[in-house]
């Protein structure tokens, strides 16, 4: 009897965890990707537009405010994450099913996500605001972009990884908050999804193009 209670509640935090762990993906994190992605499209503005959408706060508390409500859910999710990585396994060679490869493909998407989000961080926020003392600027971003192809490597899949991270994390959380059941809404969430994944892969492509171009 013992051991029953100890094993239900075990399976009653992981699923919390489980909860947790989506939500976190979705907001803030996943609303917030998106609406960054959106502000570096104004590389195709220009420098000036760029460094004003992306890069400066009409107050250091909004600064620190964005630090916060990403930063933190960003770590929290992470190692969220690196426990399932390391206690889930997924089951392609002996199940070649579809769902199975959405499952290792999100898997290995979260491991380059991590690499690619701790280069990013370093490159856009920690050397210049905390090494160099300053914001990030166009011309470094652009200049790394066109000049340094390990960099524009690392962005280009970077931002696939992201975008199929993000979509299909999306999937995951309609599914397991019940927000989609029926077989019928599933297969149209489906669609939604792959439309989701192929826009925001487009406008993150398009924001390395920009910068890409924009190197001087």
């Amino acid at each position: 009897m013992h051991a029953s209670a100890t094993t239900t509640q075990s399976s009653g935090a992981t699923f919390l965890r489980a909860r947790i762990g989506s939500l976190l993906a979705i907001l803030p994190l996943g609303i917030w990707s998106v609406v960054h992605i959106w502000n570096n499209l104004s590389a195709f503005r220009g420098a000036d537009a760029w460094e004003k959408s992306v890069t400066s706060y009409p107050h250091p508390l909004a600064q620190g405010i964005t630090l916060v409500v990403v930063l933190l859910p960003l770590a929290l999710h992470t190692v969220w994450g690196i426990g399932r990585l390391l206690t889930a396994r997924p089951n392609n060679v002996r199940y070649g099913f579809y769902t199975n490869l959405k499952y290792a493909l999100q898997r290995l998407s979260a491991i380059g996500l991590l690499l690619f989000l701790i280069a990013h961080l370093w490159l856009a926020m920690i050397r210049p605001r905390f090494v160099e003392g300053h914001a990030e600027s166009f011309a470094n971003i652009s200049h790394e972009m066109h000049f340094h192809t390990p960099t524009l490597i690392v962005y280009i899949f970077g931002v696939l990884g992201l975008a199929y991270h993000l979509a299909n994390g999306l999937h995951t959380f309609a599914m397991g908050w019940g927000i989609v059941e029926s077989r019928r809404a599933l297969k149209k969430l489906e669609w939604v999804i792959l439309a989701f994944f192929v826009i925001l892969l487009a406008m993150g492509w398009s924001v390395v193009y920009a910068l890409y171009a924009g190197a001087t």
